[in-house]
């Protein structure tokens, strides 16, 4: 079956730095966009960053770009994300998405697959 499994995850402080991966099985990975998208307590769902299959194009919400970067091993079925200069407006749930598509986009509901999450903290 379809498993997005998302690790990485922390307690981080602000400045710092980690790497998601989300590891995905079950569909032929290379022919799906991936995306990164992140939920904060008392907040809707927001759209983080996506590359497209081939990872020539790649999106990012203007609240992180310059500071994460997402990338992708089709060998390793692997998304990555990136993320330096940690801030604590950065705390969220971390969610990889799989979307069936050539280009990533910014909307969850053209994403088909989900991963469970990985929690981000930023605080001192």
């Amino acid at each position: 079956q379809v498993q997005l499994v998302e690790s990485g995850g922390g307690l981080v402080q602000p400045g710092g730095s980690l790497r998601l991966s989300c590891a995905a099985s079950g569909f032929t990975f290379s022919m799906y966009a991936m995306g990164w998208f992140r939920k904060a307590p008392g907040k809707e769902r927001e759209f983080v960053s996506a590359v497209g299959r081939s990872s020539v194009n790649t999106y990012y919400a203007d609240s992180v770009k310059g500071r994460f970067t997402i990338s992708r091993d089709n060998a390793k079925n692997t998304v990555y994300l990136q993320m330096n200069s940690l801030k604590p407006e950065d705390t969220a749930v971390y969610y990889c998405a799989a979307r069936p598509a050539l280009y990533g986009g910014q909307l969850a509901k053209d994403y088909s697959y989900w991963g469970q999450g990985t929690q981000v903290t930023v605080s001192s």
